[in-house]
C-alpha cells in the first residue's frame, strides 16, 4: 500500500473534474479541502486479501442478522432504541433473496494484528461513497497518465473495482427491466443527493424509471411500497434507501413501519440495524453458542466492551453506538482538549450510548514531503461479493468529517471491472 501523488500540474483540473463530472459536489468541509492530492495504490495481493476478508466478514454478518431476526428475544445486548425494538418486530417476513444487501467494512493498516489489518466497524445500514468508489479512481488514472505522457514517461498500469458496475449488476438480478425505483434520501442535503444522483443516473442509463424522494414519500399497502409524490404516484419495484434508520424517529414519517415488513425489493432492508450498532460484538457469544461463527470478526475487530467494564483500564477509546463518519470518537491525540473533554463528559453521563474499544496503532503512510496520512480503506460487499473501495485519509488517527477522499487503485493492468 502506498501513496501516489496526483501530479501538481493536473491537480486543479482533476479536482474540477470530480466536482462537475464525478458527482463530488462537496469538495470542502468547513475550511478543509476533502479531495486528497494522492491516490491510494494497493497491490494485487492486498486486493485479494482484503476482498477475501470482506466476503468472509459479510458471510458472518448476514448469518448473524438472519439468526437474530428469527430470535429477536436474544437481541437485548444490542440495546436497540425503544422505537427500533418495536419496529423490528415487523421483520418476520424478511427474505434475503428478495433484497439487495450492501455493507462497507472499514480496514486500517496496523502492526499489532496478525495479517496487518484491523477493522474499526461495519457501515451496515446506509454506507455512501458510491461515486468516489467508481468515477474518482478513473479520473485519478487519467490525470496521472496524462502527466506522464506530457513528460514522456511510461504510463502507469492500474485497474479498479467499480462500485457502480457491481451494484448495477446486483439491481438487475432483483429488479425487473424498466422497473420503478425510489431513491430515498434526505432531500435537503446536497451530500446525500450527490450519492443518489450518481446511482440514479446509472440506473436511468439502464432503462430503469428513477424517482428521487424522502422517506415520507413512500407509503405501503399489503406490504407493497407506493410512491405518493405528485406526478410519480404508483407502485414501486424497488426502494434504494439512504436515510439512516435511527433518523426515522426524528423525521416521523407516517407508516414508516412499512419499511420493515415490505416485500418490495430494498437496498438496504432494515435488517441492517443489527450490525449497525457498535454494540454488535456484545452478542457474539450468544451467536456462537447457536452455531454462528464470528471468527473473522474476532480476528479483525479490536476488543470491544461496554463503558463500565472499561473503567480504570488503559488503552481504550470510546465510540458512539450509532456514530457515523468518525465523529464523537475519543482519540485523544486527534482532538483539541475542549472537544475531548466534551466527549468524555457525555460518555460519563450516557454510558449506554457508547462502547469502549481497544485502541489499535494505525500505520500512517508518508507523502512526498514526509507528511503522514492515516488511512481508512472501506471495502464494500454487495449481496456477499466484494464490491469495490471507498477510502479516506487524515493527518490524525481519527478519520472523521475533516478527512480527505482518496481514490483506490490496484497495481497492474487489467480491466476496470471486478
Amino acid at each position: 500500500m502506498r501513496l501516489v501523488p496526483i501530479p501538481t500540474s493536473e491537480y486543479e483540473e482533476y479536482r474540477l473534474n470530480l466536482m462537475f463530472d464525478c458527482y463530488k459536489w462537496d469538495p470542502q468541509f468547513l475550511d478543509n479541502n476533502t479531495v486528497a492530492k494522492y491516490a491510494l495504490v494497493i497491490t494485487e495481493e492486498e486486493h485479494r486479501q482484503i476482498s477475501s476478508l470482506t466476503e468472509s466478514l459479510d458471510r458472518e454478518t448476514r448469518a448473524a442478522e438472519q439468526f437474530l431476526n428469527n430470535h429477536q428475544e436474544l437481541v437485548g445486548p444490542l440495546k436497540l432504541t425503544r422505537q427500533l425494538r418495536g419496529d423490528i418486530g415487523h421483520m418476520s417476513n424478511y427474505n434475503p433473496d428478495m433484497h439487495i444487501r450492501l455493507t462497507r467494512y472499514d480496514f486500517h493498516p496496523v502492526l499489532d494484528v496478525e495479517g496487518g489489518w484491523a477493522i474499526s466497524e461495519v457501515n451496515s445500514d446506509v454506507p455512501g461513497g458510491f461515486a468516489e468508489a467508481s468515477l474518482m479512481p478513473l479520473a485519478a488514472i487519467e490525470s496521472i497518465n496524462r502527466a506522464h505522457i506530457s513528460q514522456i514517461m511510461e504510463k502507469e498500469a492500474y485497474h479498479i473495482v467499480s462500485f457502480g458496475d457491481v451494484m448495477l449488476e446486483a439491481v438487475k438480478k432483483k429488479v425487473k427491466a424498466g422497473g420503478r425505483i425510489m431513491l430515498v434520501h434526505c432531500t435537503c442535503y446536497s451530500d446525500d443527493r450527490q450519492v443518489m444522483q450518481f446511482m440514479g443516473d446509472r440506473l436511468k442509463a439502464e432503462g430503469y424509471q428513477v424517482i428521487y424522494g424522502a422517506v415520507e414519500h413512500v407509503n405501503f399497502k399489503d406490504k407493497k411500497a407506493y410512491c405518493v409524490l405528485d406526478g410519480n404516484k404508483g407502485e414501486l419495484d424497488a426502494i434504494f434507501r439512504f436515510t439512516p434508520l435511527e433518523w426515522f424517529k426524528d423525521i416521523k414519517p407516517k407508516r414508516w413501519q412499512g419499511y420493515f415488513d415490505t416485500e418490495t425489493t430494498s437496498c438496504n432492508h432494515p435488517v441492517a440495524i443489527y450490525a449497525q450498532t457498535k454494540r454488535f460484538p456484545f452478542i457474539w457469544d450468544v451467536l456462537e453458542a447457536n452455531g454462528i461463527s464470528m471468527s473473522t470478526w474476532r480476528s479483525l475487530l479490536p476488543e470491544t466492551i461496554d463503558v463500565k467494564s472499561a473503567a480504570g483500564r488503559e488503552g481504550y477509546i470510546y465510540k458512539p453506538a450509532y456514530g457515523r463518519v468518525g465523529d464523537g470518537i475519543s482519540i485523544r491525540e486527534a482532538l483539541d482538549i475542549k472537544e475531548y473533554e466534551k466527549i468524555m463528559k457525555d460518555v460519563g453521563r450516557h454510558p449506554g450510548r457508547y462502547v469502549a474499544q481497544k485502541k489499535f496503532a494505525s500505520i500512517p503512510l508518508k507523502g512526498e514531503g514526509g507528511e503522514e496520512y492515516h488511512v481508512c480503506l472501506g471495502s464494500y460487499a454487495i449481496d456477499g461479493a466484494h464490491g469495490g473501495y471507498y477510502a479516506r485519509v487524515s493527518s490524525t488517527p481519527r478519520i472523521d468529517s475533516n478527512a480527505a477522499d482518496i481514490p483506490v487503485l490496484i497495481e497492474g493492468g487489467g480491466s476496470y471491472d471486478r
